[in-house]
């Protein structure tokens, strides 16, 4: 992909992490490195320019070197809210298209925007979902930016919050990936889940 064409990128990090027991996910270690040093190596060189969604004081980032935006859609309404702050910030970038990945995924593939790109060109579609053994990711995706004042008025004035309804209103395609002999999109959202990364790590 060249770089005109490379999208924006998000790292979705704006939730709560109740079944982490709170805290930060992607600040978790995993292999001695934390789990967003790992998106950033897979994902930053995928996209034309990083930022990480994510609430509450940005200093705690500062170490990463990435802009942060906070959800712009008040009370933590879920994952859109992020994917709109990534639409608004890769509008304001100039690009078309915003490709997000959820902040707890470590093993991320490094042809995800390709690979992306590429349905979305062969189909003629306004978003490409990533999926892995049958099963969709949702938030692990391409978006155009043209649709953010449909999502805004879709989370502000709707009340919508399950990703799937709204992506249904819109032309959607999906890339599948093997799962085996690691899920690329595994997801590291308890505790447990950090010592099956560490296990999958060692693969």
């Amino acid at each position: 992909m060249s770089a005109a064409d490379a999208p924006i990128g998000v790292i979705l990090a704006g939730g709560l992490a109740r079944r982490m027991g709170g805290g930060d996910k992607p600040l978790r270690l995993i292999g001695g490195e934390t789990i967003l040093e790992r998106v950033i190596a897979s994902v930053g060189p995928q996209c034309a320019a990083l930022a990480l969604n994510a609430n509450g004081d940005p200093a705690r980032f500062a170490s990463f070197g990435l802009p942060v935006i906070a959800d712009s859609v008040e009370g933590f309404v879920g994952p859109l809210a992020g994917v709109l702050a990534g639409m608004d910030f890769a509008q304001a970038q100039g690009r078309a298209w915003l490709l997000s990945v959820a902040a707890d995924c470590p093993f991320l593939p490094r042809d995800l925007a390709t690979r992306l790109a590429q349905a979305r060109d062969a189909q003629d579609c306004d978003i490409v979902v990533a999926r892995s053994g049958g099963q969709a990711h949702p938030v692990i995706a391409l978006w155009r930016v043209a649709l953010r004042e449909d999502l805004r008025h879709a989370l502000v004035d709707e009340g919508l919050r399950k990703i799937d309804r709204w992506t249904a209103r819109h032309a959607c395609a999906h890339v599948d990936w093997p799962a085996e002999p690691v899920d690329p999109f595994f997801n590291a959202n308890a505790p447990e889940d950090l010592a099956a990364a560490e296990r999958l790590l060692a693969r």
